[in-house]
C-alpha cells in the first residue's frame, strides 16, 4: 500500500472514531458507537466521507440533531462537505447496543434490554431487574417513558421508578 492510500484510510479511521463519540442527544451518557446507531463510514465516489447510521426506530426524532452533530464534529476536522446518510435497513435491534452502552444505561438508572431481540413470535418477558436495587418485582406503569424508545416502570421492592430501553 503506498503513502497516500494508507493517509486516506488513517482521515476514515479519525472520522469513523469522531463519529463513533458523538453523544446520544436523548441519552447524552451513549455515544453512537454504545447505541449500535453508527453502521459504517466510507469514501463516496467524489472522495468525501460518507459516515452511515440508523435510527433505534424510523420515527426517531433525535436523527436531525444526530446528524447535525456528526456534521459540526467532522467539520471541525476539516470535512465540512461530510455526508451523514441515514439507512433504515437492516432496522435497528437492541441487540446491536454495547455492552458498555448497557453498562451506561445501568448506571444512569435506565435498564437496558436484556436478550436478545425477538424472531417470529414475541416471547412472554417474565420480569425486568431494577438498575437501582436489582430486584426483577417491576412493572410498567407507562409504555412511553422519558422518549418513544423506553418505557416507564417501577419497582416495587425500593419503589423507586425508572426507564427501561424498549426490546426491538
Amino acid at each position: 500500500m503506498t503513502g497516500p492510500a494508507r493517509t486516506r484510510d488513517a482521515a476514515l479511521e479519525r472520522v469513523a472514531e469522531e463519529a463513533a463519540a458523538v453523544p446520544d442527544p436523548e441519552m447524552p451518557m451513549l455515544t453512537l458507537r454504545d447505541l449500535g446507531i453508527l453502521r459504517g463510514v466510507e469514501r463516496g465516489a467524489d472522495g468525501r466521507p460518507v459516515v452511515v447510521i440508523t435510527p433505534t426506530y424510523s420515527g426517531c426524532p433525535a436523527m436531525e440533531a444526530i446528524r447535525e452533530d456528526v456534521r459540526e464534529r467532522l467539520a471541525r476536522l476539516g470535512h465540512e462537505d461530510a455526508e451523514v446518510r441515514t439507512v433504515l435497513s437492516p432496522a435497528w435491534s437492541t441487540d446491536w447496543i454495547t455492552e458498555e452502552g448497557r453498562r451506561k444505561l445501568a448506571e444512569h438508572g435506565i435498564a437496558p434490554p436484556s436478550g436478545s431481540a425477538p424472531v417470529g413470535p414475541v416471547p412472554v418477558r417474565l420480569s425486568v431487574k431494577c438498575p437501582r436495587c436489582g430486584s426483577p418485582e417491576t412493572r410498567t406503569l407507562s409504555r412511553f417513558g422519558s422518549t418513544a424508545c423506553k418505557e416507564l416502570r417501577v419497582c416495587t421492592s425500593c419503589k423507586e421508578p425508572f426507564d427501561h430501553v424498549k426490546p426491538l
